[in-house]
């Protein structure tokens, strides 16, 4: 079954819905972002979540100690490293870690085979943001995909999300603006993207 990661929440409220309509994850921005979120209401959603539900810390570039802090603080159960966090610095973690991948071509997942992660988010390479632009990037990449847990990314919707799943068929899809309206993230379309996730797997 493909697992499903709502990314980018920002409030109770949106944490919930993801969990109430079968999100696998959640994923909490601590780096410089729109949905980025302060400690305090990390702690918050966290707590509000139900037990099985995966809470996925993202960063960019921290350092060791902060990426500790806030795990420890919100009882986060994946690293999810979009950086240019290396293998070494992947490896001193005790919780499972995700990197994130920007994907311009297939240059950049030569060699991810060999990389420290549990499972790799393959993102839409942009040369300011690092995820999060409601763009897709060239699924034909993957059609010779390496043998690794890939969770795909970028600009995935309700609309789109049938098709990538059969092109790529991936260990897992995650999700941001495509279930967002205005900027927040909106109940019915979380609901629908998650509905068509479980129908295509």
């Amino acid at each position: 079954m493909i697992r499903v990661k709502i990314c980018g929440i920002k409030n109770v409220a949106a944490g919930l819905a993801a969990a109430e309509a079968g999100a696998d994850a959640i994923g909490l921005v601590f780096a410089n972002s729109p949905r980025k979120v302060d400690l305090e209401t990390a702690k918050t959603i966290c707590a509000s979540l139900p037990p099985f539900v995966s809470r996925v810390g993202v960063f960019v570039n921290e350092a060791t100690a902060v990426v500790n802090e806030i795990a420890s603080a919100c009882g986060l159960t994946v690293l999810q490293f979009h950086g240019d966090e290396d293998g070494e610095y992947c490896r001193r973690f005790s919780l499972p870690v995700l990197k994130a991948i920007s994907v311009k071509s297939a240059e950049d997942l030569r060699g991810i085979e060999n990389f420290p992660a549990a499972g790799f988010v393959l993102d839409t390479y942009h040369p300011i943001f690092r995820g999060g632009t409601g763009e897709t990037f060239d699924w034909s990449l993957l059609d010779d995909k390496p043998n690794v847990p890939i969770i795909l990314a970028g600009g995935l919707s309700p609309g789109n999300l049938a098709e990538a799943i059969r092109r790529v068929k991936p260990y897992g899809v995650d999700v941001s603006s495509g279930v967002e309206k205005n900027g927040d993230k909106d109940k019915r379309l979380i609901k629908t993207f998650i509905e068509e996730a479980r129908r295509c797997s």
